[in-house]
């Protein structure tokens, strides 16, 4: 049974669909648009709107993009000897907000994860190895979480890098195990790159 008036029913919801956004937030969320000035609820819309219709994939490295290369990627300054591999781009802004890495990215929109049927052709791995190829000699650095399956990852992309003319580390130190690279804060985040350790030690 509806406790309050479709479109607002609605609203509840879709905002429940959301990740992290339970029922109470979700109608907290809900009854604060009723509250906004009509023109802000018009702009949060359009906002939402934009950032679907003009947000794509950078064809580099796979973060989000208003172009074909995201600023990352299209900045000269960047060291481009280094790669970090991130599951998401979420991944690549918690490294980014540690002030402590200067390099590239690569993301590659999740981890291995057999149960829930994610497979090699499902992430971004060739084009990795495929950047690796033609960067010659550098740094991998291997930043997916500290979880079971972003564990299973790196050791997978450790083993098919193996060979090419690399440097192939993997953060370690500062995150604990079975968290998520996005929810550290900028001193773990920076403690685990500078802790960073080649694999297979």
């Amino acid at each position: 049974m509806l406790r309050y008036a479709p479109p607002l029913e609605r609203v509840i919801q879709e905002f429940e669909r959301l990740p992290g956004i339970g029922p109470k937030s979700a109608q907290r969320l809900a009854l604060h648009l009723m509250k906004m000035d009509p023109q802000d609820v018009q702009s949060l819309g359009e906002a939402v709107l934009d950032l679907r219709r003009e947000i794509r994939e950078c064809r580099v490295c796979f973060n989000y993009s208003l172009g074909d290369l995201c600023p990352i990627c299209e900045d000269p300054t960047r060291d481009t000897s280094a790669i970090s591999v991130v599951e998401q781009p979420s991944d690549l802004m918690a490294i980014e907000r540690s002030g402590e890495y200067r390099g590239l990215y690569h993301i590659l929109g999740g981890v291995l994860s057999p149960l829930h049927g994610v497979g090699h052709e499902d992430l971004h791995i060739d084009e990795l190895i495929a950047r690796v190829e033609a960067m010659g000699s550098g740094e991998v650095i291997l930043a997916t979480s500290p979880t079971v399956e972003g564990d299973a990852t790196a050791e997978y992309l450790r083993s098919m890098l193996d060979g090419l003319d690399v440097t192939i580390t993997r953060i370690a130190l500062g995150l604990p195990v079975g968290s998520d690279l996005d929810y550290a804060d900028q001193v773990t985040v920076a403690r685990a790159l500078r802790g960073r350790r080649p694999m297979g030690e």
